[in-house]
């Protein structure tokens, strides 16, 4: 079972449905293999859970169709996963994000250097060390998922020999793309490579592809080249492929390495033994119609979403409803165990529907960080 995030972009579901649909050749023949999205998109998790228990499944291997874990793969997912399991009386394992890996650091070179090959051809050779590398992830409240993303791109710039290399991420952390692209311009490389480390397209990629434009616009004496993401690469169906057979392994790895839910983090120490729960049914298949889903109707955003919207909706959300219902942490965070049992008990009160608060990302106004897409349009 493939438990991917789910887009507002058609293209990006299409696209995790063409891996899904490849990935059962890189697994034993006689299993079934469904997917299903944890928000926006359809089908929902659960109804891939169905189409397996249809088919007689009484064990499901589960891993979140995901980079790298952070609350999604922590939190959302897991918490999904155990409430249908209880439901029907099955196994639910859960296994590994792709995290950092050799062979996705290898999908990772092959499409840096089809970059490379591009550029090389239009505009002539440049050596690699006489250029930047950006690497932009998605950005994360948790700074092991933001850590990981560094990892990855340290691995590329090492591997193919950059002459530096810099890391920026689309959105909740820092530095966001446009002022991490702004100081890259600064450093003297006449030819920058722009690399999103995404699975898919969608409203994240169109983020990172028009800031790239836009601060290329203001520096036409420099050479901004833009990479494709991961996509279906070979390296990553099979790297998909290990997560889950090795979950039927004598000693399956464990899952989430460095989670700030139970050990402390730098920075983080207040989250330890925080509660964790799903709040993604409200948006679970709402697609294009989710909120924030069409950039022609915003009125903060141009020709691609800068994700400004995101401020605006977190000030609303924070001020309007701190509703302080009492989260007590007597919880097991079992699915973090090595034996991949991800189900956890829930020890606190809900005086309200599905409203809730999420710990305060503690760089929100960090002048690089989401503050900084407070711009007026260009």
């Amino acid at each position: 079972m493939i438990c991917g995030h789910g887009s507002r972009s058609q293209a990006a579901v299409d696209e995790f449905s063409v891996l899904a649909e490849k990935l059962p050749a890189f697994l034993p023949p006689d299993w079934p293999c469904e997917y299903g999205y944890l928000e926006f998109a359809n089908p929902v998790i659960r109804d891939g859970l169905d189409k397996l228990r249809a088919q007689g499944c009484d064990k499901i291997l589960a891993v979140p169709g995901m980079l790298f874990a952070a609350m999604h793969a922590k939190n959302d997912i897991p918490t999904v996963l155990n409430t249908y399991a209880a439901k029907h009386g099955i196994e639910v394992s859960y296994g590994r994000e792709l995290g950092v890996d050799p062979k996705m650091i290898a999908a990772a070179g092959a499409r840096v250097q089809e970059a490379l090959d591009r550029a090389n051809a239009e505009m002539g050779h440049i050596p690699n060390e006489e250029i930047c590398l950006v690497v932009i992830g998605r950005g994360a409240s948790d700074p092991d998922a933001n850590g990981n993303v560094s990892k990855i791109a340290r691995m590329i710039q090492e591997g193919m020999g950059f002459g530096w290399c810099e890391v920026g991420y689309s959105g909740v952390t820092f530095p966001l793309v446009e002022p991490c692209l702004e100081h890259v311009s600064r450093l003297g490389y006449k030819r920058i490579v722009v690399f999103p480390y995404f699975l898919f397209t969608g409203i994240l990629i169109d983020r990172i592809y028009g800031f790239t434009d836009k601060v290329a616009a203001q520096h036409p004496e420099l050479q901004f080249v833009k990479a494709g993401y991961l996509n279906d690469h070979d390296q990553v169906l099979a790297t998909f492929a290990e997560r889950i057979t090795e979950q039927v392994g004598e000693i399956p790895p464990p899952n989430c390495a460095m989670c700030k839910y139970r050990t402390q983090v730098l920075g983080f120490e207040a989250e330890v033994g925080a509660v964790q729960e799903s709040h993604h049914h409200h948006v679970e298949g709402q697609g294009a119609n989710a909120p924030g889903s069409n950039v022609a109707d915003c009125v903060l955003c141009d020709t691609f979403c800068t994700g400004e919207c995101r401020l605006e909706v977190a000030e609303h959300h924070h001020h309007e409803h701190d509703h302080g219902h009492e989260h007590h942490n007597g919880h097991s965070h079992d699915h973090h165990d090595h034996s991949h049992d991800h189900s956890h008990s829930h020890d606190h009160d809900h005086g309200h529907s599905h409203d809730h608060v999420h710990a305060v990302y503690p760089h929100a106004k960090h002048p690089h960080g989401p503050e900084s897409a407070r711009s007026k349009k260009s």
